[in-house]
């Protein structure tokens, strides 16, 4: 029994594959009290600490936390019902404003299985700098076969590397790091996760610098992303009925401690020959900015999070949210949308989390359109059980839609409303990030019936889908 009324630390440090290693050892943790040191050697301390030491540089890199493979995945799977047992339309983008970014609730309203896969391997050399390779692979199937290989859409939608701690960088350069490749921008890939709606959303190919350190409350990202309009109509003179426009995106994303501002200038070369909406007055360019703030509490009011953004584009920029996404837009096309939400606790066992996203749009495909719509959503969660509570979400949008008969489109003016509730079974609960979960549901929906004359080809006004739904179903979601 280890008698020692003294815990007294020996630090020893050194460089193991280029890292500075700092051991604390305790003597007590080695077999000796203080008046034991006093009595042995101390050079054989020494060379237990460098054994120690050779024991952790022996270590294979997979075992380190800092290196090797790893897993990560979002997924979701469910059926959506309606109440003669059959198939029901579902999605978040389900109404007219949903083809121009307006979403809607989220929770008992999702009809597909969708997956992402992502492997990861990260390594860090002799010198200390860091690598990391992400390959990310996707699916997304409406089919509730076991077999989707004709219906599913697999995809690889990242595959880029990534340095840091580059030995050779140093001043304001010191903690950055630089990429390649095809990828989610980092910081620009924050939703509401309750409308499956990004607040901003910026992916593609290219490279970029990211954590440009001015001081300690300020610092950048810069990259160049190309996207490409290949899945738009071309001129009729094509060949092949595609047209291979490039749309580059140069960003700028700066951060002054909780606030964010972001600018992205875009150009697609000869994108204004292609026609759109009858005429040729596509945008061949345009820009797009947002001003966000993450906050630490809800809204100032009590313990949560927050986040509200302000964006703005034109040109090419007019789509503010998916950026660089959409070849139609009008060379004069305009756009404001805002976006807010935030997450808190009304007791110990209930939680809430409310958004609202708005956006106005004009001449956004056709000179004299507009498109307005507005979101209001709020999810409520009450924790009944250590592995069980009940989930409550109601959701409601109004729009006012003149689309100047933009594909064959109506104008519609009127709204729509969804209220959900869910029982949830999780391993844990806790938090609204708590997964995985799995959960029954039952909805209700209602909507105008001047919103079923938007588009012949949409789900709204399709026979057994006119007015007033009830849904039914069951979905998992993981991710980790």
């Amino acid at each position: 029994m280890n008698t020692c009324k003294s815990n007294r630390t020996i630090r020893n440090s050194g460089i193991i594959n280029g890292r500075r290693l700092a051991i604390a050892v305790s003597v007590a943790s080695l077999g000796l009290c203080a008046s034991q040191v006093q009595a042995q050697d101390q050079e054989s301390v020494e060379e237990r600490l460098s054994a120690l030491e050779q024991q952790l540089a022996e270590v294979e890199p997979h075992a380190r936390g800092d290196q090797g493979f790893s897993f990560n995945t979002y997924a979701r799977s469910g059926l959506l019902l309606n109440s003669d047992g059959k198939s029901a339309p579902g999605g978040p983008y389900l109404t007219p404003a949903g083809s121009v970014g307006g979403a809607v609730g989220r929770l008992g309203n999702e009809p597909d299985t969708y997956l992402e896969a992502i492997l990861n391997y990260k390594n860090v050399a002799e010198n200390g700098t860091r690598s990391h390779y992400r390959l990310m692979i996707a699916d997304s199937s409406t089919s509730s076969n076991d077999w989707t290989a004709g219906d599913g859409a697999l995809n690889v939608r990242q595959a880029y590397v990534e340095f840091s701690n580059l030995a050779g960088f140093t001043g304001i350069f010191e903690d950055a790091s630089i990429w390649a490749g095809k990828r989610f921008d980092r910081d620009l890939d924050f939703d509401i996760h309750w409308l499956d709606s990004d607040i901003v959303f910026l992916g593609g190919t290219g490279a970029g610098l990211y954590d440009v350190t001015f001081s300690e409350s300020v610092k950048s990202n810069f990259s160049l992303y190309g996207r490409s309009f290949l899945d738009f109509p071309s001129d009729p003179d094509s060949t092949d009925g595609t047209s291979d426009t490039d749309n580059l995106i140069l960003t700028a994303n700066n951060y002054f401690g909780n606030v964010q501002w972001l600018i992205n200038g875009m150009s697609a070369a000869d994108n204004d020959e292609r026609v759109v909406g009858g005429v040729m007055e596509a945008a061949d360019s345009g820009v797009q900015t947002m001003l966000a703030y993450h906050g630490d509490s809800f809204f100032g009011l009590s313990d949560g999070s927050f986040k509200v953004a302000l964006l703005h584009g034109q040109g090419l920029g007019a789509e503010v949210k998916n950026l660089g996404a959409d070849g139609n837009l009008h060379e004069e096309a305009v756009s404001t949308r805002i976006a807010a939400y935030g997450t808190t606790r009304l007791s110990d066992s209930w939680r809430i989390a409310p958004a609202i996203m708005a956006e106005t749009s004009e001449d956004r495909y056709v000179e004299g359109d507009e498109y307005q719509w507005l979101t209001f959503n709020t999810r409520l969660a009450n924790e009944l059980g250590a592995n069980f509570e009940m989930q409550y979400e109601a959701s409601w949008q109004i729009m006012d839609l003149q689309t100047q008969g933009y594909e064959g489109r109506g104008d519609v003016d009127g709204d729509y409303a969804r209220f959900t509730i869910a029982p949830t079974f999780k391993p844990q609960v806790g938090g609204f990030w708590n997964r995985p979960e799995i959960r029954v549901f039952a909805s209700y929906s209602t909507w105008d019936d001047e919103l079923n004359r938007y588009d012949g080809g949409d789900a709204l006004g399709q026979e057994d889908f006119g007015g007033s739904q009830w849904t039914f179903g069951t979905q998992m979601e993981v991710w980790f």
